[in-house]
């Protein structure tokens, strides 16, 4: 198979290795593509990697307004949170990196995309179902789920081709971040006993370690959105920005969730989400306070089926069109 395949890039060993194991297996120029969705990563020199890999582009897409606007915000006025503890911080990047490799397949002629998901998570769903319902005619192509390779094997495989990687695994843990939250994986917290090592948490800080004194925040809503906080306006990414900061610098926002994945296995998931747990907090307060009580009642029901919905990679349906119509 010839032609362009657009590969969602991390710049991890996957989808570094990624890059080259498509070009041997299916023969196709490989651009790659990296969402800036509030990560803060050095994009220069993941675009600089990608290329010395073999990539015949890189690119670069600022999605981080686009999420806040047409993502995190409307999930926040459903008060969209899983199973009551999480508020869907990577779940809700998918169909929008999905939306942004449709967009950039269609613009750079590509025939195919592909994604650096295994084969036991929930992404590898929220990819594909997207790209499906967004460019049914492209091909979608999964390495890490075809090439039946270990961490020491796609090691291995990246060495023998030149592709840099980390000389010992240096931690444990799988970690994903963007403006709404982090989410840290396997290592110890597999043992559901565990208590998490204080090493994980990077944006949050342990209660001994938090101020003394309590700090009060204002913070304004128009039409169930945050437009400012004690009086200062800020646009959604500095607002929610500000909020991660302060309520982390008081230990607000670590969420310990044994999860229902969507494959049908339970998975044990540290969270940290100061911003999203202040202002979903807030939110409900006000619609406490404005909302009749058989408004309540049902908007509980339509939280749950939205977050299910986010959940599930079911962003771009009908049902969806629903459920926001009705928030």
């Amino acid at each position: 198979m010839k032609g362009k395949v657009i590969l969602a890039y991390s710049g991890g060993l996957d989808t570094s290795a990624a890059v080259k194991w498509i070009a041997e297996k299916y023969d196709m120029e490989v651009i790659t593509l990296t969402a800036d969705v509030g990560n803060e990563k050095d994009f220069s020199a993941l675009q600089k990697k990608a290329l010395k890999i073999g990539a015949k582009k890189a690119l670069v897409v600022d999605a981080k307004e686009i999420l806040v606007k047409y993502f995190i915000y409307p999930a926040l006025q459903a008060d969209a949170i899983y199973e009551g503890q999480y508020p869907l911080a990577t779940a809700l990047t998918r169909p929008l990196i999905a939306k942004v490799m449709a967009d950039a397949a269609r613009q750079e002629g590509a025939q195919a995309v592909a994604h650096g998901c295994t084969g036991k998570g929930n992404d590898q769903v929220r990819f594909e179902v997207s790209l499906a319902a967004l460019a049914p005619e492209l091909k979608i192509i999964a390495p890490a789920r075809e090439w039946g390779m270990n961490r020491e094997q796609t090691m291995e495989y990246a060495r023998k081709r030149g592709i840099p990687v980390p000389t010992t695994i240096a931690s444990p843990y799988s970690t994903d971040e963007n403006l709404w939250g982090k989410s840290i994986e396997c290592g110890v917290l597999e043992d559901p006993w565990a208590e998490p090592p204080e090493e994980i948490y990077t944006w949050t800080k342990p209660v001994q370690d938090t101020p003394k004194e309590p700090l009060y925040l204002e913070i304004s809503f128009d039409r169930g959105l945050p437009t400012a906080i004690d009086g200062v306006e800020l646009d959604g990414i500095e607002l929610i920005r500000r909020l991660n900061t302060v309520a982390g610098e008081h230990g607000v926002g670590r969420i310990d969730h044994l999860e229902n994945r969507l494959v049908g296995i339970k998975s044990r998931e540290i969270y940290e989400a100061p911003a999203a747990a202040v202002l979903l907090k807030a939110h409900l307060a006000l619609e406490s306070m404005t909302l009749s009580k058989q408004q309540m009642r049902f908007k509980e029901r339509v939280a749950q089926e939205y977050a299910d919905l986010i959940y599930n990679g079911l962003w771009f349906t009908s049902l969806h069109q629903d459920l926001a119509a009705y928030v």
